[in-house]
């Protein structure tokens, strides 16, 4: 299929922009406060710019405002033309919804943001993830994720938690509370993780069903 049949339209393109704009905008307030902070107890910014990149949220996030912005088609390029594959925006879908639904089961309840802390944590974990699902919905073409590619997509989670465990055990600092091996231990988080990992697996899995049940309606109607 045709990368170009990703490119929204009209309406949809206006949806794509407003969307792009509030995901650069979350980012970008998180990424000030974290910023802020370093700066009035005068830590290094350098270490807060590597703790802000630390957090799969931002991670899934910057991925998220990356394929909104190369759906705009502003420049055409292969990058551009990766991102908005079919199969790779299933993948990222499956991220960003994961940061919504472990964010409000296993995190929400344990701190209260206010300001403009608030406005970023509402955007990065409940906003972006419905509306770029909203978006997958309505401009993404269906009928092209097959089960293997959750195979590729769940590289991403494995590879970030690797990454989460070595820089846990040189800096002592964890992003999450429950990855924090010096308080739960490596078997617990370890089950954490198989945890997280196969509901990573569920979602994936649902998107699969749900791209090949609107591919097929797609076909019939046509």
């Amino acid at each position: 299929m045709a990368v170009e049949a990703v490119f929204p339209s009209g309406g949809k393109r206006l949806f794509s922009a407003l969307a792009a704009l509030l995901g650069w905008t979350g980012l970008t307030i998180q990424l000030y406060l974290i910023l802020h902070l370093r700066w009035t107890v005068e830590a290094s910014l350098l270490g807060g710019l590597i703790n802000f990149f630390s957090f799969f949220t931002v991670l899934s996030n910057t991925l998220v405002a990356v394929v909104l912005t190369c759906a705009l088609n502003l420049r055409s390029s292969r990058g551009q033309r990766f991102f908005l594959q079919p199969w790779v925006i299933g993948g990222i879908a499956t991220s960003i919804l994961v940061v919504g639904l472990a964010y409000s089961l296993l995190l929400r309840h344990l701190w209260h943001p206010q300001g403009w802390q608030l406005v970023a944590d509402e955007l990065l974990h409940d906003v972006m993830p419905l509306l770029f699902l909203a978006w997958w919905w309505c401009c993404v073409p269906k009928g092209c994720l097959r089960a293997r590619h959750v195979a590729g997509w769940v590289l991403y989670p494995l590879l970030y938690f690797a990454y989460v465990l070595l820089r846990g055990h040189v800096l002592g600092l964890y992003p999450y509370p429950f990855v924090d091996v010096d308080k739960l231990g490596y078997a617990q988080v370890f089950m954490n993780a198989l945890g997280i990992l196969a509901g990573f697996v569920l979602v994936a899995l649902l998107l699969v069903g749900i791209d090949r049940w609107r591919g097929s309606g797609s076909v019939a109607s046509g």
